[in-house]
């Protein structure tokens, strides 16, 4: 491409400069309308990939069902039309008025929060207010006939997701026409912006398969500024390294404290990076801390299953933790998928009278799925079959395909903030330390995940005491350590108000903790001015009704937890001198190997 250089000059008469600039801005904007065009495309084929070929979740036939519907209701239709129209000619009134310089009353405006529409240009301009009316006009119909279509629950969540998906990448914001901030950055830097713009949209395309990138991860090394709380592995099996870190403070806790995280991204979430590491944290604070870090699967692991990982994993290394520290109990810190898997262990271990764990800290975790948020549109019947099937050919789900539906989430967030940032506006995605991780996903061996789907979200076993392991159904009730449960009231993964359930599904003590945020930054919670969090001491079965009655503390619940933890953490000992013992040796050092596995 070619763009006009902003500071160039030009000889000649007046009419002669003009004709210039005439034609210069001529073929400027057709390489814009050109660059759309790529754009477009591009966001169609990974609108293509998430809702056909990669998901095989049916959303396009659920859309098909509303359209089918629909069509039996003519009524609603027209009824829907009529104030579509009606908008129209209401936002047709206030653009005129907007050309005219008159004070204008927008007939939508956009859903708190929605940053989207933000520059002044769509509140001043008469084509960008238009542009931007037309748009919440269309979303609003589509609302509205989703409405009408009255769809069975799960078929309507999936048609409004996926409708809601694509509106989002529909947003004027997404192409270069109707973004005044890259049109105004395109002619700040005679067209530069673009240049870089096309090569970071042509990066993606050749590199992460059209989809923009989230993160500049170049600056950020495991075992450095990432995952560096020191520390070796002191075991390893086919399924999981240990880590052990190292003291940092003379006396530590007796019981030692085992970090559990989840299987789906790396373990280093609970290590980010120096001042924002709960496992540093911990060590600080003096305790003997471990961590499980689990093996990237493959297709030879492929007939793993929840058991396996129960054994091979949280078991192993209750084991193994006990054996080096020489301490009869341990306590546990276990985060989303690991806190499921270590509720079904602390249930297994009740039924079998095996009292290795002391009590057990649980983040973010689901253990009632009988309100499972949004992710409950991923998990019926027909979708998990889907992804079975999908699941066969390789022996494991590939890792970008979750991540891509956690994405898509929170699409404007995490997808096409990013088309505007790196592909209009021709700028690098951020270095962000917790980005860098999120893209850090794994795999998923297929019967494990098959067996999660359909236990967990499909049936719901472990709630109703249907779970079984070697023979033995767990009773959840008959889980009588203390627990500590941590909720994040802006969790679009496990709802709040769904973690709630895991502070009443035990027969022991528990303290319940509502942390602000989201699933991941509610857990990365270091002392800051914005860390705030609410707890209760009672525990009703309404969680609104708790968080009625709760205190707000302006801190993190990590010092809220340290008080809680340390009481449990036994009675102050010599720190060990070594890492691992004779019968399990140092390995290698922290991050250990499986960790870095990308292949």
């Amino acid at each position: 491409m070619e763009f006009v250089d902003a500071e160039e000059t030009r000889e000649g008469d007046g009419t002669s400069r003009l004709e210039d600039q005439l034609l210069s801005g001529l073929k400027f904007a057709s390489e814009m309308v050109e660059y759309t065009r790529q754009l477009v495309s591009s966001q169609q084929k990974y609108l293509e990939d998430l809702l056909a070929r990669r998901d095989p979740i049916s959303f396009l036939s659920s859309l098909g069902d509303a359209g089918a519907s629909l069509i039996k209701k003519p009524a609603e239709v027209a009824a829907a039309n009529v104030r579509l129209v009606v908008g129209m000619g209401a936002a047709l009134r206030e653009t005129a008025k907007c050309a005219l310089g008159v004070a204008t009353t927008a007939p939508l405006s956009p859903a708190a929060g929605d940053k989207r529409f933000a520059d002044r240009a769509y509140a001043e301009n008469p084509f960008f207010f238009l542009l931007e009316q037309q748009y919440l006009l269309g979303c609003q119909l589509v609302s509205e006939l989703l409405d009408a279509a009255q769809l069975e629950e799960s078929q309507d969540a999936k048609a409004r997701f996926a409708a809601q998906f694509v509106l989002d990448a529909l947003s004027p914001t997404n192409t270069l026409i109707g973004n005044p901030a890259a049109l105004k950055e395109a002619f700040e830097t005679g067209g530069k912006s673009l240049v870089r713009g096309a090569k970071n949209l042509l990066s993606d395309l050749r590199h992460h398969g059209g989809w923009p990138s989230q993160v500049d991860s170049s600056g950020f090394v495991m075992g450095i500024n990432m995952a560096a709380t020191p520390g070796a592995v002191v075991y390893r099996n086919e399924l999981i390294e240990l880590i052990q870190y190292q003291a940092q403070t003379e006396q530590v806790h007796a019981v030692p404290l085992l970090f559990c995280p989840p299987w789906i991204n790396k373990y280093y979430i609970m290590d980010l990076a120096p001042g924002k590491s709960l496992i540093e944290w911990a060590v600080e604070h003096g305790h003997t801390c471990f961590v499980i870090s689990y093996r990237n699967p493959d297709a030879t692991m492929a007939e793993l299953s929840i058991e396996d990982y129960l054994r091979l994993g949280l078991l192993d290394a209750v084991h193994v933790v006990r054996e080096i520290t020489g301490a009869p109990q341990v306590n546990t810190v276990s985060l989303c998928l690991g806190g499921t898997l270590s509720a079904i262990g602390l249930a297994y271990n009740a039924s079998i009278g095996d009292e290795s764990i002391k009590s057990a800290t649980l983040l973010n975790t689901n253990t009632d799925f009988s309100v499972p948020g949004v992710l409950g549109i991923f998990t019926d019947e027909a979708t998990i079959a889907g992804m079975e099937k999908q699941m066969a050919k390789d022996g494991y789900l590939e890792a970008d395909t979750m991540a891509h539906v956690f994405d898509a989430l929170r699409a404007n967030d995490l997808i096409f903030q990013y088309v505007s940032n790196n592909w209009l506006l021709g700028q690098q995605p951020p270095a962000f330390d917790l980005l860098v991780w999120n893209k850090d996903s794994t795999r998923m061996p297929a019967k494990m995940h098959s067996e999660y789907l359909r236990s967990c979200y499909l049936n719901n076993d472990f709630a109703r005491g249907e779970f079984e392991i070697d023979g033995h159904k767990l009773d959840p009730r008959q889980v009588t350590i203390d627990t500590y449960v941590v909720s994040a009231i802006n969790d679009h993964i496990v709802p709040w108000f769904s973690g709630y359930k895991t502070a009443q599904i035990f027969g022991g003590s528990n303290r319940f903790v509502l942390s602000t945020a989201g699933h991941i930054a509610g857990v990365v919670n270091p002392p800051s001015p914005k860390a705030k969090y609410w707890t209760n001491d009672e525990r009703p079965a309404d969680p609104l009704e708790w968080r009625r009655a709760a205190t707000l503390f302006d801190s993190t619940w990590w010092q809220d937890w340290t008080e809680w933890i340390g009481e449990r953490g036994g009675p102050e000992v010599s720190a060990p001198e070594r890492l691992g013992s004779t019968d399990y040796p140092s390995l290698e050092a922290a991050p250990g190997s499986y960790v870095r596995d990308r292949s």
